[in-house]
C-alpha cells in the first residue's frame, strides 16, 4: 500500500444532509486554505429511475437540484451523508471544525483524519479517463456515472 503524499479527513454526521445544509458547509470549506480536494459521498440520486416498472420516468427527488458553491452552480446527484477532504496539511483540520460548528448546530458530527482516496490510477480510473488522466481526479470516479467529477475552480 502507499503512503498518501497528502493528510486527508473525513467528516461524518449522525444523518444525511439536505442540499441546503451541503450549500452551507460547501460554502464554509471552501474559504478555508489548504483545501486540495473534496468529495461528497453518499447513495447516488439519478436523474431518471434507473429499473422498475417507472424505468426511464423523471426522478422527482427532493434531495437532488442545483446548489451554489462560490460563484459556481452545481448539481448534487447523491444524498450527502460523508465528505472526505485532501489538505495540504495537518494544520488544516481545526479550520475545518471550526466551519463545520457554525453549520453543524442541531445535531452531532465528527472529523476523522485517516485515509479515505485513492492516490494512485485505478482501473476504473484507467477505463473511464485513460492513462493520461488528470491527477486531480484521481479516485474520484464513479463507474455508474455517465459524467465526470464536478471540478470547481477558482473558489475562494
Amino acid at each position: 500500500m502507499t503512503e498518501a503524499k497528502f493528510p486527508q479527513a473525513r467528516i461524518v454526521t449522525e444523518r444525511l444532509l439536505n442540499p441546503e445544509t451541503v450549500e452551507r458547509l460547501l460554502n464554509r470549506i471552501v474559504t478555508v486554505e489548504g483545501v486540495r480536494r473534496i468529495i461528497l459521498n453518499g447513495p447516488r440520486l439519478p436523474s431518471t429511475i434507473p429499473y422498475g416498472p417507472a424505468r426511464n420516468v423523471t426522478n422527482p427527488h427532493s434531495m437532488r437540484g442545483m446548489i451554489k458553491v462560490g460563484d459556481q452552480d452545481m448539481e448534487l446527484a447523491v444524498h450527502v451523508g460523508t465528505i472526505l477532504l485532501e489538505l495540504e496539511s495537518r494544520d488544516v483540520i481545526p479550520l475545518l471544525k471550526a466551519a463545520c460548528d457554525t453549520v453543524f448546530t442541531e445535531f452531532t458530527y465528527r472529523v476523522q483524519e485517516g485515509r479515505y482516496m485513492k492516490t494512485e490510477p485505478s482501473l476504473t480510473d484507467y477505463a473511464k479517463y485513460g492513462p493520461d488522466a488528470d491527477k486531480s481526479i484521481i479516485g474520484m470516479t464513479d463507474p455508474k456515472s455517465k459524467t465526470g467529477p464536478v471540478i470547481l475552480q477558482g473558489i475562494k
